[in-house]
């Protein structure tokens, strides 16, 4: 199931009509195992009667398409935020230790998370591939690469993390559910259609902090000083989007600052016992 829903993550840009499939599969799968129920089905169902509607209006009535995108906006942050009823997430990892300095961590494979690139896709077309906000050369691009062990060795520093490099055995379930349940997931509501949209009405370098404080807002549960770091480390991923217009390139920066955090410092943070 988990790998069918990555695979229509995957092929969600390249060819819809196989991603749907895959993502058919992986509902029908999802349903067998309880991993959804009815709720779940009936959400989609609206997704594809929003879908349909936008496609019956077309440029006839831009107030009904910007109210229907505004519904599929809110489905995506009440996905994000786990909200829905109708998903019954199963728990992957429970209160694993990544090394002797880390804090137990525990992990869900989210099956509502994991949609929001399809329902926000319905309403931004251009979600994937966009025209860069602005460009930039060699140097910043450079830069913005070292600024992902940069900003980890900064919460060593302020004492929230320390070196402590390893390879959990879970690694592999790590990696699928950051990639497509995680980090496309938030890159497509943070980057792929919050940033964008802002980016249409205000200049792209606000959008960006907007949207980079509002990436560090949604990290509340985790405490202030998480709130700080996921501030900053919006910033980079909305820089790799602005400069590249590419979804994927943007996911790729959050997907290896979350890798080299974990095989190189305390996962998820440093533990004081």
């Amino acid at each position: 199931m988990w790998y069918f829903l990555a695979a229509s993550l995957l092929s969600l840009r390249v060819n819809k009509i196989i991603s749907g499939f895959l993502l058919a599969v992986a509902v029908g799968l999802g349903y067998v195992n309880q991993v959804i129920d009815y709720h779940a089905l009936f959400l989609l169902l609206v997704v594809v009667g929003n879908y349909l509607l936008m496609i019956s209006v077309g440029e006839k009535s831009r107030k009904i398409k910007e109210g229907l995108s505004c519904i599929n906006l809110l489905i995506a942050l009440a996905l994000a935020l786990h909200l829905i009823p109708g998903f019954d997430n199963p728990k992957v990892l429970d209160s694993v230790i990544a090394g002797s300095q880390s804090a137990p961590f525990t992990m869900y494979y989210n099956f509502d998370k994991a949609l929001i690139p399809f329902v926000l896709l319905i309403s931004m077309k251009t979600l994937f591939v966009a025209k860069p906000a602005k460009q930039s050369g060699v140097l910043g691009w450079a830069l913005l690469i070292v600024s992902v062990p940069a900003l980890l060795l900064l919460g060593v520093a302020l004492g929230g993390l320390r070196i402590e490099p390893h390879l959990p055995a879970w690694f592999a379930q790590f990696a699928l559910a950051n990639l497509f349940f995680v980090s496309l997931a938030e890159e497509a509501l943070f980057r792929g259609y919050v940033q964008q949209r802002l980016t249409q009405f205000i200049s792209p370098v606000l959008a960006l902090l907007i949207t980079s404080a509002l990436f560090g807002v949604m990290h509340y549960a985790g405490g202030w000083l998480l709130v700080f770091f996921a501030g900053l480390s919006g910033i980079i991923y909305g820089l790799a989007w602005m400069w590249s217009g590419r979804l994927w390139v943007a996911v790729m920066f959050h997907f290896g600052l979350n890798c080299i955090h974990l095989l190189f410092f305390t996962y998820p943070f440093y533990s004081r016992h």
